[in-house]
């Protein structure tokens, strides 16, 4: 069955079932997916043939790695690279030194390779993967720190030790010294070339997606891939492998560039990333023999074992010397190394191209598999445990996110953060979030809807949402994304009164709650605060009956901001039931205050007023 159109859709197929199990039973996919490149590869079931590609194989290898690495690069932050500048600059630089010198010495003593090959290795192992790291730090919800760390040392080394890689196979077939002085200049000019077109390119690109009709509705996506890949084969023609470079650089610059269609971007990159590692991790584990594997032996796991547990500590504490990074978070770093889809290419790349060469490259490309095997397992089945025992975990269900910064998203947050809860507002009024910054409260400027503004806040890891923005349908579409991102305990999006869009039903069928306990109208409150005409005051109850802070009569004399039960402070919806001795923190509008103290008093609510 020899049918390369078959090898390919079963390969695209498998690594996507492959990925869908991983997620249920929460593994890391690279792990299925290597399993199923095996299983389904000629060593045992035989229906995924790579041989069948013949030459192809390299250009869809090489288009697949410049998608899987553009969207790498969107995903890098320059604003959290610039925090951990220095420590990712010597990771890439003297902690690949000196992970390729750890890397050449194992080769040589544990396998007995010539330097040749010993040296290709030791280059070759020296990227972390991106495309096992990036979906690795989204499960364990690391220090933000350490997960920017990782990401950009993953992203960056990938293309930096990919053109390092085919440039010593160059000189390594030349054995000149005149070879290797012109390889070093090689490696410079490709890196450089490879850095200015990325940036070029990536600012004529995102030039272009910043105007929302240039490039007709529906077609961005396409519009985009098409151009990374003549972006990636033209700097590939300029300079032979300079293309990856380019493609990441372009990434980096366009993902940290508001555009009309960032949201839409970073999805479809995302999961045309997801398909394509799937198809290539299968493609290439079927093209590794076993029998490849076996013949290198304990030497082959000698040389994994002191990769992971001595090369790796001490490139990462070589090249962490002198930052802020503490003990534990060294450790972490030592211990998460992963390699992925870009070392797996680069390896059977250079085998191909030793073999023809009369050198022995299936070894090269078995031990390289064999690393990866090895330092995915590890990371992805005790990373999480690790970090937990290092405290370096984000914790979870912590904090509110609210979206607006308005007089009331205020008046709640600080009411929320005097009870020792962690607040963060969104917003993109410049002058309400200096105002809120101004009063204590941490804020954020940006679209709430925005995927990397969600990030920011860590939106994953918090208790609960409050939407209570002006705009009614805005609050339910973030209601709507914070579930289906973050899977939060709370969620309440706010509507008004007399809203003839967005119903009570509508929020209660998508899971979510009403802030205030009823409908109200947020933009009427906002002026009342402004000018000076709402008290914030704290009451309990002594009653046993209807508490009365909703109906009809509560309209207009007070809002219900935050329930206090039992040590514990959330922001008050319609599903709180109150009992004798609860508290409850109000907004009381000061020129209907006897109206609302009268109320309050007829329904068991007596001031707490050491509290205010």
């Amino acid at each position: 069955m020899n049918d390369p159109a078959l090898t390919l859709a079963l390969a695209m197929a498998s690594g996507m079932i492959a990925q869908v199990l991983a997620r249920h039973l929460r593994i890391p996919g690279i792990v299925l997916l290597l399993v199923t490149g095996i299983v389904l590869g000629p060593d045992c079931l035989n229906v995924v043939q790579p041989a069948s590609v013949g030459s192809a194989m390299q250009i869809i290898v090489g288009f697949a790695v410049a998608v899987i690495l553009f969207e790498g690069g969107m995903n890098l932050r320059v604003s959290r690279i610039r925090r951990e500048a220095r420590v990712i600059r010597k990771l890439i630089t003297v902690g690949a030194l000196v992970t390729a010198l750890g890397g050449t010495l194992a080769a040589k003593i544990f396998l007995g390779w010539e330097w040749r090959i010993a040296i290709l290795f030791g280059i070759l192992v020296i990227v972390t993967g991106p495309t096992v790291i990036t979906p690795l730090m989204r499960r364990l919800k690391l220090q933000r720190s350490v997960s920017t760390v990782l990401e950009a040392e993953g992203i960056l080394l990938d293309a930096i030790g990919a053109v390092i890689a085919v440039v010593a196979l160059e000189v390594s077939l030349s054995l000149s010294g005149v070879a290797f002085a012109k390889g070093l200049l090689t490696i410079i000019v490709r890196l450089l070339t490879g850095s200015l077109l990325g940036v070029a390119g990536g600012f004529i690109l995102a030039a272009i997606l910043r105007f929302r009709n240039l490039v007709p509705d529906g077609l961005e996506n396409v519009f985009t891939l098409t151009l990374v890949f003549v972006l990636f084969q033209g700097s590939n023609a300029m300079s032979p492998e300079s293309g990856i470079v380019a493609v990441t650089v372009a990434g980096l610059v366009v993902g940290n560039i508001k555009t009309a269609v960032q949201r839409e971007l970073m999805e479809f990159k995302e999961q045309m990333t997801v398909m394509l590692i799937g198809m290539l991790f299968v493609l290439l584990a079927a093209d590794v023999r076993m029998a490849e594997v076996a013949t290198l032996g304990w030497g082959g796991i000698f040389t994994v074992l002191v990769l992971v547990f001595v090369v790796r500590p001490i490139n990462v504490f070589v090249g962490t010397a002198g930052s802020a990074l503490n003990l534990r978070q060294k450790i972490l770093l030592s211990w998460i190394a992963p390699r992925g889809i870009v070392a797996a290419a680069v390896a059977s790349l250079l085998a191909l191209q030793l073999d023809q060469n009369g050198l022995n490259g299936s070894q090269l490309r078995a031990m390289v598999f064999s690393l990866i095997a090895g330092t995915v397992l590890l990371s992805g089945l005790t990373g999480g445990i690790v970090a937990g025992i290092l405290g370096l975990r984000r914790p979870r269900n912590f904090g509110w996110v609210i979206l607006s910064a308005n007089d009331v998203c205020r008046a709640l947050a600080k009411t929320l953060i005097r009870e020792g809860e962690e607040v963060i507002c969104i917003d993109e009024n410049p002058k309400a979030c200096r105002q809120a910054e101004e009063e204590g409260i941490r804020v954020i400027y940006g679209n709430g809807l925005d995927d990397r503004i969600l990030q920011r806040v860590e939106i994953d890891t918090r208790m609960g949402s409050v939407s209570l923005s002006r705009n009614e349908e805005v609050n339910l579409l973030f209601g709507e994304k914070v579930k289906k991102i973050g899977k939060l305990r709370y969620i309440l999006v706010g509507i008004k009164s007399d809203s003839e869009g967005v119903t009570v039903e509508m929020v209660t069928e998508m899971g979510a709650t009403i802030p205030f306990g009823q409908p109200c109208d947020i933009e009427q409150w906002v002026g009342w605060f402004r000018r000076g005409l709402v008290a914030v005051e704290r009451y309990t109850y002594t009653g046993s009956d209807d508490p009365g802070l909703t109906g009809p009569g509560s309209k207009g004399l007070f809002l219900p901001l935050v329930y206090h039960h039992n040590g514990s402070a959330v922001p008050l919806d319609n599903t709180v039931k109150i009992g004798v001795n609860d508290e409850v923190t109000l907004a009381i509008n000061s020129r209907r205050a006897n109206e609302a103290q009268n109320r309050l008093a007829n329904h068991g609510w007596l001031p707490v007023r050491e509290k205010r």
